[in-house]
């Protein structure tokens, strides 16, 4: 039987709010919209939010709510989603490509100066879009010594600050509970509930801030037209999944735990890092040393199905002509089955088909 890469965490208790939500015939945005909202907050502690019907909507009312200016450069990393660029094009904005290093996906202090260096001349930047890549997250006080606004984007990163199990207290130790809350610098954050994001809402995303500040400037928008509000029947889905978010996230821990023991007996290189304290396990990925596609090739005749990493980014639609790393990153770079639902035999599987690559 194949293993797929990719396969989102749906159970029970997923479909049965789904499906009440139907029968109950309020499908549009509404209480459960709400409801979700209130429920993001007791697990991130910000000031204010609204749930949307996907992050490209997040990130255009984000970049709007900073006060962007026509012509004004955005700084991303190439490594981002490909829907960066469309936004960002949409809101006339001039997009300003980092580059990343082959340890770490994501962008830093250094290769953003590095990006402001090569960009044209008068060219003011408006904001930096922090993607935190495959789960990843980046030093965003570093870059926001540099003065520019920052948006950071928790996709892939959300859970990252959750506590294992053992280093809970019997107060806070349910899956639904946790007394860990994150560190979000930017002056708003967008978590995707996208399909292959950490948490979905079969589509959709929350913009948020931190701060009554930023949170008044989000409140500016809070009578925004429901067409671009997330519906009742998608945020019933999302509810349950930050409900079972550390159950999900102790379970991709215990199997990131075999792949890297596997990775140990392969050439081929992990990203790493900055702490393990700081990495939810969204993924599993090696920056390979042959090529991709033999690799897929050979994983597929195991009966075992692989991803480019980076397929969907900027990078990969050819855009970025300073960004070497990434660039190379797209071509080496590939994805392993993770997710909470992979059952022993086939994490064992996988792990075999790490400690055998070509």
């Amino acid at each position: 039987m194949k293993i797929e890469v990719y396969s989102p965490t749906i159970r029970r208790k997923e479909m049965d709010a789904v499906l009440t939500a139907m029968v109950e015939e309020k499908i549009g945005p509404g209480d459960r919209n709400r409801l979700l909202i209130q429920t993001a907050k007791e697990q991130m502690r910000f000031d204010y939010a609204l749930a949307l019907r996907s992050p490209a909507v997040a990130l255009h009312l984000s970049l709007k709510a900073l006060d962007v200016k026509t012509g004004q450069g955005v700084l991303v990393s190439a490594l981002s989603p490909q829907y960066y660029l469309q936004v960002i094009k949409d809101l006339q904005l001039t997009p300003v490509f980092c580059d990343v290093t082959y340890d770490f996906p994501c962008i830093n202090r250094e290769t953003i100066e590095k990006a402001m260096a090569k960009k044209p001349d008068g060219l003011e930047i408006g904001a930096v879009v922090l993607h935190h890549t495959l789960g990843f997250v980046p030093d965003a006080l570093s870059i926001l010594e540099l003065g520019i606004p920052v948006i950071e984007d928790i996709s892939h990163s959300y859970g990252s600050w959750l506590k294992p199990k053992e280093e809970s207290t019997e107060k806070d130790s349910s899956p639904s509970q946790t007394s860990a809350f994150p560190v979000i610098h930017g002056v708003f954050c967008i978590l995707g509930l996208e399909e292959k994001d950490m948490l979905t809402s079969g589509g959709g995303a929350l913009l948020f801030a931190m701060n009554r500040r930023d949170g008044s400037v989000l409140r500016n928008y809070s009578g925004i037209a429901d067409e671009y509000c997330l519906p009742d029947i998608n945020a019933a889905l999302a509810i349950i999944q930050f409900k079972e978010a550390q159950r999900n996230i102790e379970r991709r821990n215990e199997i990131a735990n075999f792949y890297v023991k596997a990775s140990l007996q392969t050439r081929h290189k992990r990203f790493i890092s900055r702490s393990e304290d700081e990495n939810n396990k969204y993924s599993f990925s090696l920056v390979l040393e042959t090529g991709l596609k033999d690799v897929i090739a050979y994983a597929k005749k195991k009966e075992i199905l692989l991803d480019n990493a980076f397929e969907k980014t900027i990078a990969a639609s050819l855009v970025c002509e300073n960004c070497p790393v990434s660039s190379s990153l797209v071509l080496r770079t590939v994805l392993f089955p993770m997710y909470p639902r992979l059952r022993s035999q086939e994490v064992e599987r996988v792990s075999r088909l790490i400690m055998t690559l070509p």
